[in-house]
Parts: structure tokens; C-alpha cells; sequence
């Protein structure tokens, strides 16, 4: 990029939002200007603009992220073509295999999904349509790991700090590496119990003309007394399917 283009004031702006996460939901502007590698006094003008757009709250001396900025996420949701693309091909899933049918992108360390089709039950299962999850607590995120260059594989455990959700959460980044190993061999990946207790995902790379991974496409479901077998058995020549299908349409 030419650095004449370059806007630093926008730049400044997303780092302040990006700040807050889970364990920094409300900040000072001393945190916030630390977290977003700015001065305070700068982190409190950019903390007092967004708050007059709408998009942080404040109480005079703590500030965090108002629900405008919903905004964003849902612009993409709304706006980008895959979503829109695969949306028919995931309510097919889900009528096929009765489980619920999601697409994710792989963002830095997250998941995020982008696209959703869920079962009628009494308590919804699975994640949500623009949830983010460590890459590694998910089929998703583990396919779409296993689908890059094995340096880039290296380069990204090398940053990865795990941490345990479930007695079955993978505990090391040997162990990481030995699942990854065996997608990437297989094409597809089984997840049991990693973020969530009781729950299990298949997932396989959804790739575009030219082969490249653009996503990952996946069911997400209670694992009950069916085996780990017997669930890929029953939805993974579906999810097969569904990315053949897409491969000339995303």
C-alpha cells in the first residue's frame, strides 16, 4: 500500500475497538491506550469520538463498546457473497441430516461464522451466526488449519496459547499437531467435546474454482450414543457433496 493512502486515524480507531474482548469488557482509558498501543490522551479523544457516533458507552470514568457496533459484523454478514451463496446449500444439510449447518472463515487465532442453518429443537445447539471461537475448539477451525502450508501450520502454532475448556480439549501443541497431521491427510476432521461438553463437529474445506480453501463447512451436534463413526458416516458424504457443489459458485 502507498503510505500517502494510508489513513492512520482509521487504523487507530478499529485498534480501539478491538481492544475489548471477554476479559477487558470495560476499560479505563489507560487500559484501552495500552491494549491499542496509544497514548492515553489519544486513546480518550478516539474513546469520546466513538462514543459521540454511537458506537462506546462510557459512565464518565469506565468505557466499553456500545450495540451499534453490531453494525459492522452485520454489514459483512449482509453485504459478502458468501454468506449469501451457501445459505440454500446449508438449509439442504440441515434437511438431510436433521444436525445444524454452519460455514466459518478463519480470522487470525478465531473462527468466525458467517453463515448458519439450524434444527428446530427446544434448546438451540451449536454456535451462533457471527460467533468467534479459538480456531483449535472447532472442526471448522482445525480443517481450515490443516488445509495451509505446513511452515504456515508452524508459524501460527508457534503463536497459539492453548487454553483448557473441556477434560477433552487438546492439551499440547504436539497433540494439535498430530490432529492437524491427520485432517490434513484425510480431508475432513471429527471434533468431540473440545469447547462444549456433549458436542461434536465434522468439517471439510470449501474451496473456490481454483482450489483454493476459502472456508470451512461443517455440522455441529449432540453427540447422544452415536459414535464418532457413526456421525461421519451419516454427514460427511453430505458435507462433501455440498462443497463439490459450491466449489464453482464461491
Amino acid at each position: 500500500m502507498d503510505e500517502k493512502d494510508w489513513i492512520a486515524g482509521a487504523a487507530k480507531a478499529l485498534a480501539i475497538i478491538e481492544a475489548f474482548d471477554e476479559d477487558h469488557a470495560r476499560m479505563t482509558p489507560t487500559t484501552v491506550a495500552t491494549r491499542a498501543g496509544l497514548s492515553r490522551t489519544a486513546a480518550r479523544r478516539y474513546l469520546l469520538t466513538l462514543g459521540e457516533l454511537g458506537y462506546i458507552d462510557t459512565d464518565g470514568k469506565l468505557f466499553w463498546l456500545a450495540p451499534r457496533v453490531l453494525r459492522l459484523g452485520q454489514s459483512y454478514l449482509e453485504s459478502a457473497r458468501l454468506p449469501r451463496t451457501v445459505q440454500p446449500f446449508l438449509q439442504r444439510i440441515t434437511a438431510e441430516v436433521q444436525e445444524t449447518a454452519l460455514v466459518a472463515i478463519l480470522d487470525e487465532h478465531d473462527v468466525v461464522y458467517v453463515a448458519r442453518n439450524g434444527v428446530n429443537r427446544a434448546m438451540a445447539m451449536g454456535f451462533v451466526l457471527g460467533s468467534r471461537v479459538p480456531a483449535p475448539l472447532s472442526s471448522a477451525g482445525m480443517i481450515l488449519l490443516a488445509s495451509r502450508a505446513p511452515e504456515e501450520i508452524d508459524a501460527w502454532l508457534a503463536t497459539y496459547e492453548i487454553r483448557l475448556f473441556t477434560p477433552y480439549t487438546y492439551a499440547s501443541i504436539d497433540r494439535l499437531r498430530e490432529v492437524l497431521a491427520e485432517a490434513r491427510r484425510n480431508g475432513y476432521v471429527v471434533t468431540d467435546q473440545q469447547l462444549e461438553p456433549g458436542m461434536r463437529g465434522v468439517a471439510v474445506p470449501l474451496r473456490d474454482r481454483h482450489g483454493n480453501v476459502v472456508a470451512a463447512i461443517s455440522v455441529s451436534m449432540p453427540i447422544g450414543q452415536e459414535s464418532a463413526n457413526g456421525a461421519l458416516h451419516r454427514v460427511l458424504p453430505v458435507l462433501q457433496e455440498t462443497a463439490s457443489l459450491l466449489r464453482n459458485l464461491v
